[in-house]
Order: C-alpha cells, then structure tokens, then sequence
C-alpha cells in the first residue's frame, strides 16, 4: 500500500523550495521517498517493541 503521493510530494516540494529552484520532481524521488518512510518504520517498530510498547509513539522514529 502506498504511503506517498506524487502530487502531494510536488506540493510540499513548491511550498519548501522558497527560490523556485526546482521546477519538477521526478518519478524516482516518490520511489526514494517511499523506501525511506518504510526503513524508518521498520527501525520505529524495532524501537516499540524492545520498549515492550505496542504502540507506536512519534518518539520511536
């Protein structure tokens, strides 16, 4: 199931980027985006459980 959309990440991107430097986002950035969101609740999920937790709490990430 994917977590990242395309265009909320080009909405993100224009609302940070205060220069307009960048002008598009390429495919590959979604993709990118989606491995490193999944590698950071993996490691949170790691996190909860050794605390005996089985919620996970914003202070696993």
């Amino acid at each position: 199931m994917p977590l990242i959309v395309k265009s909320n990440i080009k909405k993100v991107v224009k609302e940070l980027d205060k220069e307009n430097a960048v002008s598009s986002v390429a495919e590959e950035v979604s993709i990118a985006l989606e491995r490193k969101t999944e590698d950071l609740l993996i490691n949170a999920i790691k996190r909860a459980k050794a605390n005996g937790r089985r919620t996970l709490q914003a202070r696993d990430l």
